[in-house]
């Protein structure tokens, strides 16, 4: 395979999707939504047999726990992706809305109306739920998207990308509006980011090294995070209840995740009595400690055989484990804690337990992350969480988007002037 030829081949398509995309009704866009799911739904045994073999290949080739993971197509993953599809059809289609309408003194009207990007370029690693996510987001924004996934993945997506093209053509959309890459060469990816005349925007999920590398290499703009160090506080005056539920939730509910906390701050005046605690919760996980001095005082005081226990290293600050492993420190309080959050965290999501209001609204306003939460999981910094009924990831940009990126992201606004007749003298 020519891979420079089939990129751009790939490219022309999507540029041709995209202005049909742009047009398409709201009606339509939703029909093909609800299509793709119903064609998903009857072809499940074929999608979990498809990864099956994926997994078989990625275990065989050596791939860590947290990718194995993030690869892995379950009943209940494949719920959640039908689930995603009727949520995004299910939301209002920002495309052609007006806003911002003021008269001038001309007598002209100036306001903004919301448009489609063009063609969207997403690469990702591991998760086939992914194709489905960013398809549906892509097509409800009015926009054609160039899925690239990871070599792990390739049976998984192709199956998928079968249901999806079924689905578009069932109501009569250009099935180019959703290409996903079929070739495995990792010079595909390097044609993909320098084709700006075929691409608008890449959106890279993965690893560090993927991010760092499209960052580093695209001539297309990029909307990305690099990792996701979170990061729990638990304040002197959090309910001691809460504090244990969330720091636990936030840590093991998953832990492949870039919302996962990586790192848990505790007020040194609740240290000695919380800390014992969740150390034994956290074993009960089989989760790796790797804590500061006071940390260690602490728990080795009354920790049992089975807690797992290491010094914490500078590196351990700034560290994204993506695995059963926490960092942990004992702060003199609020201050401390944000001045930390803000030096080490990624920008991703921090949450602070407190039953303080005033010290509550001094960490939403100071720690500088996309999510900051308040007495909640970090686990919740997800498009289908916030109720965008999917992502198509989490930007810890500050331009154009932040967050989890919904619909609202996939778009962006020109400026309208209606007038009847008015010169500029």
């Amino acid at each position: 395979m020519n891979i420079d030829q089939y990129m751009q081949t790939l490219g022309e398509r999507a540029r041709s999707a995209s202005r049909a995309m742009s047009s398409a009704s709201t009606g339509d866009k939703n029909a093909a939504l609800l299509a793709i799911a119903r064609h998903l739904e009857a072809s499940r045994s074929a999608l979990i047999e498809a990864n099956a073999t994926d997994l078989a290949a990625a275990q065989a080739n050596g791939l860590e726990a947290a990718l194995l993971d993030r690869l892995e197509l379950t009943d209940a993953r494949i719920d959640a992706m039908l689930e995603g599809l009727e949520q995004v059809a299910a939301l209002a289609d920002p495309i052609g809305g007006l806003t911002d309408m003021c008269s001038r003194p001309s007598g002209i009207q100036v306001g903004k109306m919301r448009v489609p990007l063009g063609v969207i370029g997403i690469i990702y690693e591991s998760r086939p739920n992914v194709t489905v996510e960013a398809a549906s987001l892509c097509l409800k924004s009015g926009n054609a998207v160039i899925l690239r996934g990871g070599s792990e993945a390739i049976q998984s997506n192709q199956a998928i990308s079968a249901c999806i093209q079924a689905g578009l053509a069932e109501v009569g959309l250009p099935q180019t509006a959703v290409q996903v890459v079929e070739t495995t060469d990792r010079e595909a990816v390097g044609q993909l980011i320098t084709m700006p005349e075929f691409v608008d925007v890449i959106v890279p999920r993965g690893g560090k090294g993927l991010i760092e590398r499209i960052s580093r290499d695209a001539r297309v703009p990029v909307i990305k995070h690099l990792d996701g160090n979170c990061h729990v506080y638990i304040d002197d005056s959090a309910d001691e209840a809460m504090a244990i539920s969330i720091a636990v939730n936030a840590k093991t509910q998953r832990y492949g995740t870039c919302n996962t906390a990586e790192s848990l701050l505790v007020a040194e005046a609740v240290a000695e009595s919380l800390l014992p605690q969740l150390a034994k919760a956290y074993a009960t996980h089989g989760v790796e400690l790797r804590a500061c001095e006071a940390s260690l005082r602490i728990i080795n005081a009354s920790a049992s055989d089975d807690v797992k226990l290491l010094a914490a290293t500078e590196d351990d600050w700034y560290e994204e484990y993506l695995a059963p492993i926490l960092a942990i420190k004992v702060v003199a309080g609020l201050d401390e804690a944000i001045e930390h959050i803000n030096h080490y965290s990624s920008q991703h999501s921090e949450t602070i337990v407190t039953e303080h209001h005033p010290r509550a609204m001094r960490f939403i306003r100071e720690v500088d992350s996309s999510s900051v939460m308040i007495n909640a999981s970090t686990r919740f910094a997800d498009g289908f969480e916030y109720g965008l009924g999917a992502e198509i990831g989490i930007s810890t940009d500050k331009i154009h988007a932040r967050g989890p990126v919904g619909l609202d992201g996939l778009t962006s606004q020109k400026y309208v002037v209606l007038g009847s007749g008015q010169i500029r003298s």
